[in-house]
Order: C-alpha cells, then sequence, then structure tokens
C-alpha cells in the first residue's frame, strides 16, 4: 500500500513492475516570450528532459507504475542565443491522500535561476560525481528533493538520503559560473533549501511533514476528527522552529507554509472551536504574512 514505509520487505514483482521509474513528471518548456527563432528546438529540448525525468532511476527502491510521485515542471524561457537558454523553473509534486481520490500539494516552488546550455539532439548526461552540465544538475537536484519530500511525508526522515544526494550535486557546483548554487547569492535557492533540509536544528519541519501526511491526512478518511488532531498537534513543531530560528528567513519554512496554507484552512474550517482557535494562533505566529487567509479558520 504504502511504498516507502516497508523498505527492507522482500516483494515479488512482476518484470514490468521492476522497469517502473520513481517519477510521473510532466514536462512544459514555454517559449512564448522568445520570438523569431526556430521553435523546433523547445520542443526537441521538452522531450529530452521529459525522457531524462522519467526514464532514470534516482534509487533502488522498486516502484510500480501507480506508485510513481507525481510532479510538475514548467520552463518558462525568456531568452535564448545559440546554445545558450535562460528563464525560470516552475516545481511542482503533490501525493494522494490515503483512501481518497485527493492529492496533497508537497512542493510549489519557482527558481528563478535557471541558466543553460543545450546542443540539439545531444544527450543530456548526468554523474552525481561531477558538474557535467548545470541542466541536467538542475533536474537532478530537484528530483532528489521531490523524492526525498514524498519520502518524508510516508516514514520519519525517510527521505534523508536523497537530500545527501541533492547535497552533493549542490557541492559538485561550487566551482562553476552558474548561479543558484551558492550561499552567498541569495538566502532563497538552491544551496540553502537542502542545507535546511539537512540541518538538523530544523528537523521538527520533517517531523510535521510526517505526521501532517501519514498520522493526519491519511487517517482522516476513516477517523477525521483523530487525523485533524495529530495535524493540529503537529504545527506546534513548526512553532517550536519559528521560535528559535537564528535567521530572519528560513527558506524551508516558507516553502512548507506556501504549500500548505490553503490546505490547512480547509482543515481547520471544518474543526471546533477550541481546535480551530488553537491553530489559528499558531498560523498568525508563524506566518503573519497570510493572516488573512487563515481568518478563514475562525469563520465558522
Amino acid at each position: 500500500m504504502i511504498r516507502k514505509i516497508i523498505f527492507t520487505v522482500v516483494v515479488i514483482v512482476l518484470p514490468w513492475t521492476i522497469r517502473a521509474q520513481e517519477l510521473r513528471c510532466n514536462i512544459q518548456v514555454n517559449s512564448s516570450q522568445i520570438q523569431g527563432t526556430n521553435k523546433q528546438v523547445f520542443q526537441t529540448l521538452q522531450t529530452a528532459i521529459y525522457e531524462f525525468m522519467n526514464n532514470q532511476a534516482w534509487t533502488n527502491h522498486v516502484f510500480t507504475n501507480e506508485e510513481r510521485i507525481e510532479c510538475n515542471i514548467m520552463i518558462n524561457l525568456t531568452d535564448h542565443s545559440g546554445d545558450e537558454f535562460s528563464g525560470s523553473l516552475q516545481i511542482q509534486s503533490r501525493r494522494p491522500v490515503y483512501n481518497t481520490s485527493y492529492n496533497t500539494t508537497i512542493l510549489n516552488f519557482k527558481d528563478d535561476d535557471c541558466r543553460f546550455r543545450y546542443v540539439e539532439f545531444e544527450p543530456l548526461e548526468f554523474s552525481i560525481n561531477e558538474h557535467r552540465s548545470n541542466l541536467t544538475s538542475l533536474l537532478a537536484y530537484y528530483a532528489y528533493i521531490i523524492i526525498g519530500l514524498d519520502y518524508d511525508t510516508f516514514s520519519l526522515y525517510g527521505g534523508t538520503a536523497f537530500f545527501q544526494k541533492a547535497e552533493q550535486i549542490v557541492s559538485n557546483a561550487q566551482n562553476s559560473p552558474d548561479k543558484g548554487w551558492k550561499a552567498f547569492e541569495s538566502r532563497k535557492n538552491r544551496y540553502w533549501l537542502v542545507e535546511n533540509l539537512l540541518n538538523d536544528q530544523y528537523r521538527p519541519i520533517r517531523e510535521f511533514l510526517y505526521r501532517y501526511h501519514r498520522l493526519g491526512l491519511d487517517v482522516m478518511s476513516s477517523k477525521e476528527a483523530q487525523g485533524r488532531a495529530e495535524i493540529a498537534e503537529s504545527m506546534q513543531l513548526l512553532q517550536k522552529v519559528y521560535r528559535q530560528k537564528p535567521d530572519p528567513y528560513l527558506f524551508i519554512f516558507d516553502l512548507v507554509m506556501s504549500a500548505k496554507a490553503d490546505e490547512l484552512v480547509n482543515v481547520f474550517s471544518e474543526s471546533f472551536m477550541a481546535e480551530a482557535d488553537r491553530v489559528y494562533n499558531i498560523l498568525v505566529e508563524i506566518d503573519p504574512t497570510r493572516s488573512d487567509k487563515y481568518k478563514k479558520i475562525k469563520e465558522q
């Protein structure tokens, strides 16, 4: 049923099950802002990225076709000259909630430092040991982030090994001229995302992800009040990090809240008054920029 909880169980699988990869990644390359150029190269690029993301084995775990992680990557290109491309990258991922048709958002992030070289029809090559290409490093980095976050929602700290892979990609890129990989460039880039995910001081955020999804949302179809109560309790983990964080801006914290704000409103709009008040007070403390949104929790 849940793939990440039972890593060590030996299973018997059919040959086509073994071939199923981890991601079901929809790719869109948007070149509408670029005029007067050969549009075929953008379609070729889109196909190459699709095959790169969906046909590689990113882990050594067995996935059935139904278990593949649903995600989207949209590359919005704003400039193209020769083999050089630049723009932004929108990354989204989601996972199903047990015993429902509902999919919950795990990641929704826009990376504005998207610049890479691509030669049409050349294969996209990646190595975990070196920064061969900014395009493949970018794609592989987000593949591991997507998988790691997904695993974190099914088992406590289950995504660590994949975040470590993403960290290695960041390390490989430190001597490259490409932006988005270095600590001094921004507080909201690839370096800081994986640093936050692996920083022990912020581990309660990852515990929140597990409890919120596996012990909260996944049980709500049969035990709604119990699942909602677990989510309410897990909110204290975010509050703890918020009160103790040394930096005024914490990237992973902002990423989690942007993915979950609307869903939290929906979950607790059906809660009893005391629970709703408690969650509301936590939310307006830890995420004050969305206070107007959270007011809906109290409008019962």
